[in-house]
């Protein structure tokens, strides 16, 4: 995909591509990390599959890329990656941004032994101060999940926040009604389900572990219109009533009684009002096995839905193949298991990366929302 053909002209004379790095982006687009040929400055690459014609069900549609590229060239806060260039060709719109090459808060935090609430609300914070960015300038994600939650440099004592991936994000304008039903299952707001307005507050909603993930995708979205959740004593007993009140305030079905963005960064818990709050939040501890429990069971799940569509993708290629050549099936078969391991390794882009290659299910990238996952 990232041969030299491929890429336009104009931007093969200032960068090339210098790694195997690959990651996706929802169902059309996939990152590579590329260098500044003048400078030396590495970025990330990110190509986005162009809709070829209206009729077309694959790549973006030109609507959706420029409104992705408008929203880009809005931002500019040290919490959220940051837009360089653009460069364009027949089958691609390529976005050359800041290289976030930290991982994800969330693999991060799993290899911790032990995690304090007051180091917890450092990176909350950093995540609150992104939104509040965009929120002032109008901007919902409409996206934000672990996956989306990056770290700029995971080898400094304080790692920075890094949102990414605006693909689903949109300028909520006053007087102008907006629905669609996007995103990951577990992380949507209500009124995303419900197809109901939105604004801003679904932002608000969830953006790391989900208390509302079910053993199937209609399980978890009636958990999530009905607020299914409680705080269960044996995960809980060291989570501090503050902690607690925030998560509680966070999840309100009602958009109006739903913390804003500017109230949940005054509330205590963020922000402690006393040294009293200051100190409770120093020794109450985040409850790691209740995490990592929380986040292999995520990424489980993540990885069976990815060899699925493994599975379905090698399926069809045989099937076309049977139907137009029947002559041809031991070559074909040979060529669909190829497509399925290449488009398991596809997906799951670290693997090669990981010291003990039996866990490579557990670093699976997720690849579309959730009407593209659930086949």
């Amino acid at each position: 995909l990232f041969e030299a053909d491929l890429i336009h002209l104009n931007m093969n004379c200032f960068l090339e591509v210098v790694t195997l790095f690959c990651q996706t982006f929802g169902q059309f687009a996939i990152v590579k990390k590329c260098r500044e040929k003048s400078t030396g400055v590495e970025y990330a690459a990110k190509f986005i599959k162009k809709r070829q014609s209206r009729a077309s069900r694959r790549g973006v549609s030109q609507e959706e890329i420029e409104r992705e590229v408008s929203i880009l060239q809005q931002i500019l806060h040290a919490n959220i990656v940051k837009l360089h260039d653009i460069y364009e060709n027949k089958t691609d719109v390529v976005l050359i941004l800041e290289l976030v090459s930290g991982g994800e808060l969330f693999d991060f935090l799993a290899q911790k032994e032990s995690l304090s609430e007051e180091e917890a609300t450092r990176f909350i914070k950093q995540i609150l101060d992104g939104v509040n960015y965009l929120h002032s300038k109008k901007i919902a994600h409409f996206d934000l999940k672990p996956e989306n939650i990056m770290l700029l440099d995971k080898n400094i004592p304080i790692p920075r926040i890094k949102l990414i991936d605006f693909g689903l994000a949109h300028k909520i304008e006053d007087g102008v009604e907006f629905k669609n039903i996007f995103g990951t299952p577990e992380f949507v707001a209500p009124e995303i389900v419900n197809y109901e307005p939105l604004g801003l507050a679904a932002d608000m909603w969830l953006s790391g572990a989900s208390p509302f993930l079910g053993e199937t995708k209609q399980e978890t979205l009636a958990n999530i219109t009905a607020v299914n959740y409680d705080f269960d004593e044996e995960f809980f007993s060291n989570t501090s009533d503050l902690a607690k009140d925030f998560i509680q305030k966070l999840l309100v079905k009602d958009t109006r009684k739903r913390l804003t963005i500017q109230e949940a960064l005054s509330h205590p818990w963020i922000t402690p009002m006393d040294k009293q709050q200051a100190l409770v939040r120093k020794s109450s501890v985040v409850n790691m096995e209740n995490f990592k429990r929380q986040y292999a069971r995520r990424r489980w799940k993540l990885s069976y839905r990815i060899v699925s569509l493994c599975n379905h993708l090698s399926r069809s290629l045989v099937k076309k193949v049977l139907i137009q050549d029947e002559s041809s099936v031991g070559t074909f078969l040979t060529r669909g298991k190829e497509a399925f391991l290449l488009c398991s390794h596809f997906c799951c882009p670290y693997m090669d990366a990981q010291p003990n290659r039996q866990q490579w299910l557990g670093v699976g990238n997720q690849i579309g929302p959730w009407h593209h996952l659930c086949l």
